[in-house]
């Protein structure tokens, strides 16, 4: 059986978080109960919505780098990408809060509702372009949801680092799979800028993504914390 150039990308993405998930200090093996849990509630949606891309045309997968097995209109390695970037991107967030010092920097409520309304309502002019109206609107609908249930997230120094730091890796493998290349897009479904073969939506898709991905971990992992801490109070409080 032959592995795809795109099966290779995903390995290259998720060797070092998996090697350094035994890390001391960060020791992110314990958190993957809540990281894959949360892999799994975002991906799946994400799957649907590159599978509907797909199949309406806003981006089609060579045969030559992908293979010619399509499940829902992926192939493979694109399915496997719903695996390895979440858990890898997860991994870079623990990484950060573990190094680097949390600070919170106060942005009002409203500014991020404002934000939200202002990307989905662009997003709702852009629908022509498939690809572009659908990922503006789904980084509005990001931002509020996380000013109405988690705002501490978008004021956290970590998270926005931790973003940041994962457009590098996004740069090496997003570049090698829009410029050989492994995926190429309608182009009545995009806008047409690039930053070196990588279109613009790109870059919003990965932040909405990776975004979705980190506020639902945060609150499974607070959740399962809570619990721990619980039931470790319950077991060791004095019987009458």
């Amino acid at each position: 059986m032959t592995v795809s150039l795109y099966v290779l990308v995903d390995l290259f993405i998720i060797a070092a978080p998996l090697a350094l998930s035994f890390d001391r200090k960060v020791m992110y093996v314990r958190r993957w109960p809540a990281v894959f849990v949360a892999m799994a509630i975002v991906g799946l949606l994400y799957i649907a919505w590159d599978s509907t891309m797909a199949m309406r045309g806003a981006w089609r997968f060579s045969d030559r780098f992908a293979g010619a097995t399509r499940i829902l209109a992926l192939p493979p390695g694109e399915l496997f990408f719903f695996v390895v970037v979440p858990f890898s991107c997860v991994f870079i967030y623990e990484v950060v809060a573990a190094y680097a010092r949390e600070k919170s920097f106060r942005v009002h409520r409203a500014a991020w509702i404002a934000a939200g309304a202002l990307f989905l309502a662009m997003g709702f002019l852009a629908m022509s372009r498939l690809y572009t109206g659908t990922v503006l609107g789904a980084v509005g609908a990001f931002f509020l949801l996380s000013a109405a249930f988690a705002p501490s997230l978008l004021g956290s120094k970590v998270f926005w680092l931790s973003i940041a730091t994962s457009y590098a890796p996004f740069l090496v493998a997003n570049g090698i799979l829009t410029a050989l290349p492994v995926v190429t897009y309608g182009e009545a479904a995009i806008l047409g800028p690039r930053v070196l073969s990588i279109p613009i939506e790109d870059f919003l898709y990965s932040f909405s993504y990776l975004g979705f991905t980190i506020f639902t971990y945060r609150l499974l992992r607070d959740a399962l914390a809570f619990r721990c801490s619980a039931l470790s109070t319950t077991r060791g409080a004095p019987r009458r």
